[in-house]
């Protein structure tokens, strides 16, 4: 069991935002997530900063960057980490591993990307990066073409499921309008996301761009403790499972509607902290495009292969259901940084155990699930967390 504790946070808002670099973004939230642990720079004693870039910005070596903003740190070792849509979960990973093997006391985690200074079709190119692009890199569309080529499986197996996968942006958009850091704080309502139109075109379909998570600016940021200094803190949350299982890159060499490795990283977290899904209060699941989220029902064991419909139908993911999913707003309303999402969406659950959500707030939160995965679930991380201070 990880000793290590999240102990502060901070985040900003995700959209399109001023700040010109990714520099600007990490210096926004280091300081401001030690202020909120109460932690002195000179305390730190570990740093990993997730960032996918890929071609984003030609600065790399932006672990390096933090000691730009809090030039105190400058001696601490820093490290960049990297693993497609999941980087923020890897960066965060590292340095619970730090901590709980007695490196240091004291970690700082960053997760920031800047996405929106780059042309579009520039930023379908890097995100494809995210694929096996010695076969998929001619899919049209990108890597929406991916999941697109997902959809259409799934749709060919188990029937047209475009109508649930519209009651899921829904959800996920009406969530979001209570969450103030929301890059899409508007809620279209089902109707609108099912229906396809100038304003809701398909971009690689069966997928509308109601469908589809956001280009977005934005960072996020944790400091981990080990349980010693964390009981001395004002606030602590620790991780009662953790866990990450990988799947193989080309989506021609497994099933690509199985999400395989999610389905394990969940059921070896359920394991490890001793839980049921009935146990939980909440999840952020990685919703990069909604038939993600349909699937991942399955992957968490909410429904059967091929029944995610039901948790849709019968209302499970919604606020007031059994198990509220992306109360946030998920990546879908939220915004998707890539290297910031992760870190983001753990921030996320700590607000909700913290009773901290404001109107996002879950009604006696006290266990939360967290799914992050990097590519076409190839890096699937879960974490089961729990407030202890």
């Amino acid at each position: 069991m990880t000793r290590a504790c999240i102990v502060g946070w901070t985040h900003t808002p995700f959209g399109k935002l001023e700040d010109p670099d990714v520099e600007s973004l990490i210096a926004r939230v280091s300081g401001a997530a030690l202020d909120h642990a109460g932690i002195a720079a000179s305390d730190v004693d570990g740093i990993f900063v997730g960032v996918m870039n890929n071609g984003f910005s030609k600065q790399g070596f932006e672990s390096a960057q933090v000691a730009l903003a809090l030039p105190e740190l400058a001696h601490v070792p820093a490290t960049h980490v990297e693993n497609a849509c999941a980087t923020g979960s890897a960066a965060l990973y590292a340095a619970l591993d730090f901590v709980d093997c007695g490196r240091g006391r004291i970690a700082l985690v960053v997760g920031a990307e800047k996405m929106t200074a780059r042309p579009t079709a520039e930023t379908g190119d890097i995100l494809l990066s995210a694929s096996y692009r010695k076969e998929e890199a001619g899919i049209a569309g990108g890597f929406v073409g991916v999941f697109g080529r997902i959809a259409q499986n799934y749709f060919q197996r188990y029937g047209d499921r475009s109508d649930e996968l519209a009651h899921i942006a829904a959800k996920n958009h009406k969530n979001g309008v209570l969450n103030p850091l929301a890059q899409m704080r508007r809620d279209f309502g089902y109707t609108f996301c099912n229906t396809v139109s100038d304003k809701n075109p398909y971009v690689a379909a069966p997928l509308r761009r109601t469908d589809c998570s956001l280009v977005s600016d934005g960072a996020a940021a944790l400091v981990i403790a080990d349980e010693e200094t964390a009981a001395t803190l004002a606030r602590a949350v620790r991780f009662r499972a953790r866990q990450q299982v990988n799947d193989i890159l080309p989506l021609s060499r497994r099933d690509p509607i199985a999400f395989q490795g999610a389905r394990l990283a969940w059921e070896k977290a359920r394991r490890e902290a001793g839980a049921t899904l009935d146990d939980l209060s909440l999840v952020e699941t990685h919703d990069c495009f909604t038939i993600a989220e349909l699937i991942e029902y399955e992957a968490m064991g909410l429904a059967v292969p091929g029944e995610g419909f039901r948790v849709v139908r019968e209302g499970i993911a919604g606020k007031g259901g059994r198990l509220p999913i992306n109360p946030s707003g998920g990546l879908k309303s939220k915004g998707h940084p890539v290297g910031a999402t992760g870190v983001s969406m753990h921030v996320m659950a700590c607000l909700q155990l913290m009773n901290e959500a404001g109107d996002m707030q879950i009604g006696g939160a006290d266990l939360a699930g967290v799914f992050n995965m990097g590519g076409a679930a190839v890096a699937n991380y879960v974490s089961i967390l729990e407030r202890t201070k």
